[in-house]
């Protein structure tokens, strides 16, 4: 099952954004995953937001808040459309949660990790991604 983890210095987002980011990324990869919209699989897209303290995160250049999103996925669940997608809704809905515009685009940088198929575990249970195509498919049909 997929994962998203928003890393952030304390106080780029706005609190507006603060309260929402987290469920509206989540939402995100789920969409561009192809996973059924139902709460079986909304509550399997874990979203993590980790706030840095004050100073912690700076460039060579200045201290202007950066943003790094880690997506973790099983191998195969996103083509490359699906990615640069993905990359780009989930770069969209950072900069709208810290309220900036477009042209500071370049402060997110998203990171896709894909989990090699029978290194993924979940209840006890190796998980492959074939077994969670077949569930996605029984979740569409129970729809």
């Amino acid at each position: 099952m997929p994962s998203i983890r928003l890393t952030v210095p304390a106080g780029a987002l706005s609190e507006q954004g603060r309260r929402s980011v987290q469920r509206d990324l989540a939402a995100v990869l789920l969409r561009w995953e192809g996973a059924p919209d139902t709460p079986f699989f909304r509550a399997q897209a874990w979203s993590y937001l980790l706030e840095l303290p004050a100073g912690a995160q700076t460039t060579a250049e200045d201290d202007a808040p950066r943003f790094l999103v880690e997506v973790t996925v099983p191998q195969g669940a996103l083509s490359e459309r699906r990615k640069a997608g993905l990359v780009e809704e989930v770069t969209q809905t950072v900069l709208s949660a810290a309220g900036l515009a477009a042209d500071e685009a370049l402060r997110v940088w998203v990171l896709v990790h894909e989990q090699p198929d029978g290194t993924w575990g979940a209840g006890g249970s190796v998980l492959r991604h074939a077994d969670l195509v077949a569930l996605a498919k029984g979740q569409r049909a129970d729809a």
